[in-house]
Formats: C-alpha cells, sequence, structure tokens
C-alpha cells in the first residue's frame, strides 16, 4: 500500500466513493468544488490510497498541517471496500506521516456513534475518546452523535517506535 497526492483527475473517484450508498451513514460528503479546493489548500493533505498495482482503494483527507498547536485533523479516510484490513494499513501509513514527517503532537478525528469498525479500528491503533458531540449532525430527518477522539505523539512513539 502506499499513499499518494491527490489529482484533479482522482476526484471523480473520490466523489463516487464517498457518495456509496452504504457509506453514507459513516461519513461526511463534499463536493467536487470542494474536493478541488482542498487539493490546492496548503494546509491540508489530500491522498489517494492505493495497492502496489496502482489501484485505487480509497482516499484520505487530513487537514491542520499549518496549526500552530501541532494537532493536525483526520477529516476523512474511505475505503472503497471496508472491512479486508486496508485500512488499518492505510492507518498505520497515515500514521507514520503524521507523527513523523510533519511533527505533530496530536491527530483528532470524529467519528459516527454509530460507526463501530472504524471505532474498533481507531482504539486499537492507540487513539482515546476525548469526548461526544452529542447530537451533532443533522442527517436523513434525525440528529447524529459524533465521537472525538485523538493520539497524542508520545502515544504514538510508545507504542510504534520501540
Amino acid at each position: 500500500m502506499i499513499l499518494r497526492p491527490a489529482a484533479e483527475a482522482d476526484i471523480p473517484f473520490i466523489i463516487e466513493t464517498e457518495h456509496s450508498p452504504e457509506l453514507r451513514e459513516y461519513i461526511g460528503t463534499w463536493t467536487s468544488g470542494e474536493h478541488k479546493a482542498a487539493l490546492h489548500d496548503s494546509d491540508v493533505l489530500h491522498l489517494i490510497a492505493t495497492n502496489n498495482l496502482e489501484t485505487a482503494l480509497g482516499y484520505v483527507i487530513v487537514r491542520g498541517l499549518q496549526s500552530e498547536h501541532h494537532n493536525i485533523e483526520l477529516k476523512r479516510i474511505v475505503m472503497t471496500s471496508p472491512g479486508r484490513g486496508h485500512g488499518r494499513e492505510i492507518m498505520l501509513l497515515v500514521l507514520k506521516r503524521v507523527f513523523e514527517e510533519l511533527k505533530a503532537h496530536r491527530l483528532w478525528l470524529d467519528v459516527f456513534e454509530s460507526n463501530l469498525r472504524a471505532q474498533y479500528l481507531y482504539r486499537s491503533l492507540g487513539f482515546q475518546q476525548d469526548g461526544t458531540f452529542r447530537e451533532a449532525v443533522y442527517r436523513d430527518g434525525k440528529y447524529h452523535s459524533l465521537l472525538l477522539m485523538s493520539l497524542l505523539d508520545r502515544e504514538y512513539r510508545e507504542r510504534y517506535q520501540r
């Protein structure tokens, strides 16, 4: 697995992936214009996850690269085929980049309370739950809560750099 920078030519793949009906319950969606703007934003890292044959398997959006507090947000990680272990592999690459290359102090994310698979993955990687954004998202006629989770640089080092 590798993470490569996304290009404008990847936007149709990104839109198709995140608008998949089976993923709607778990992720937010952006317009093509929002993704295009993110590609050109120096505060955002927009990446495509590929296998060794360069087949796109998903994408990642990380933002807050210019945070004076060294707090980086994992805005979105979306895999085309959840449940195959690709998300774990990609998350390990994201952690390495965020903590070792970007020198983040903290990587944080929010995850839908109903997304148990993602919560399990994040916890297994060392993320701690910091709180709950109660009924923070209104979608499909009802409110949904988000869990706030984070991993600190020292926790990353203890777990992955022994």
